[in-house]
């Protein structure tokens, strides 16, 4: 049941890259939530391929259509569930991975998790064509949470060694992150975006990858949410941002900076805004305990470089137990971080909403 993900809300996720169609079935959304299907497909855009030049040329529309859970343009209270069909497959591509694993993806872990009769075409279910499906539940969710008064916005901190600004923690708010979401290359200082983009052109042209960080941010959080030990926020958040294939790392608030720092500098201290309870500081991301404390919620992710790159490569043949090389072909992405930094406030979404529901 490894792509069902359940807990309030249940998300399962099915389809493979070069297969007819990928999609998702989310099941727990109460009914009557009316959904916007232009203002869905606008933010499935945002990671469709072949819409920039730092992306894959693969050409895809990414259009998903509704078989169950919606009438009349709101929800019916059945589980939710949309198919985006693929239109532009090219497995032919792929026709050595199944016996030579491209260093860097799951072509050998899945060899061996299902003795050589998985998919191998474009990674199959293993591919981060199946985000889009991530997409259209995240992109459900966060028009719910929208009308909960929560908004959920990311945008791109660093990409090689080019990096920009990270957001204010205590100052966060709602109109900065929507307007993030409307950019095509979402930071916080115009200058930054070219040199990233400088940075991701200068891989490609190298016939290699580069890799970056995203911040997400949630605010209009209410405290109380998630539970402590298995079901705290982190947890919730963690296990959905990992379904994202290129995550590494996640952390939250100061996170791994938290360590160089003492007890009396990490400590948020509490004071009265009026009625309401806030911390002057913000090193704990908006989360205490598994629990959300009021403030910004706040997380990044480390996003690895895309493992298909065009350089020659050592590996090994799987038949013939010796070694090869290997050059991979086929359309990919010189850097997969503008296009993961929406299925990173889907990956949040579904989990905010899960806590909520």
């Amino acid at each position: 049941m490894s792509s069902v993900w359940q807990s309030r809300l249940s998300l399962s996720i099915f389809g493979q890259s070069h297969g007819p169609a990928i999609g998702m079935t989310l099941d727990g959304i109460p009914a009557g939530e009316p959904i916007d299907t232009e203002r869905l497909q606008a933010f499935l855009n945002r990671r469709a391929p072949g819409r920039f030049p730092w992306a894959t040329p693969r050409k895809e529309l990414d259009i998903p259509e509704f078989l169950s859970g919606i009438v009349n343009g709101k929800t019916c209270g059945a589980p939710i569930t949309a198919v985006i069909r693929n239109e532009n497959t090219r497995p032919a591509d792929y026709a050595k991975s199944a016996d030579v694993p491209r260093p860097g993806h799951a072509d050998f872990t899945a060899h061996v998790k299902h003795g050589g009769f998985q998919d191998a075409s474009g990674g199959g279910h293993f591919s981060g064509r199946l985000t889009a499906a991530l997409c259209i539940a995240g992109g459900v969710c966060l028009q719910v949470l929208a009308r909960r008064g929560v908004t959920v916005g990311a945008h791109i901190v660093s990409v090689a060694d080019v990096s920009g600004k990270t957001l204010d923690p205590v100052n966060v708010d709602e109109l900065l992150l929507t307007r993030l979401t409307a950019m095509d290359f979402p930071v916080l200082t115009s200058d930054a975006a070219p040199r990233m983009i400088e940075a991701i052109a200068a891989a490609k042209a190298a016939r290699d990858s580069v890799g970056g960080v995203i911040e997400c941010a949630a605010v209009g959080l209410p405290p109380g949410l998630g539970d402590p030990l298995f079901g705290g926020m982190e947890n919730r958040l963690a296990a959905l941002l990992f379904a994202v294939p290129a995550i590494k790392g996640v952390e939250f608030g100061a996170g791994f900076e938290a360590a160089r720092m003492r007890g009396s500098e990490h400590n948020d201290p509490f004071y009265y805004d009026g009625e309401t309870v806030k911390t002057r500081s913000n090193h704990h991301g908006g989360i205490l305990g598994g629990i959300t404390s009021g403030m910004p919620l706040l997380l990044r992710v480390a996003v690895k470089p895309t493992p298909s790159v065009g350089k020659e490569q050592e590996s090994i043949s799987l038949s013939g137990k010796a070694s090869e090389a290997l050059t991979i072909t086929g359309r990919h992405d010189p850097c997969v971080v503008p296009r993961a930094v929406p299925c990173i406030e889907a990956a949040a979404a579904v989990a905010i909403l899960d806590a909520m529901i």
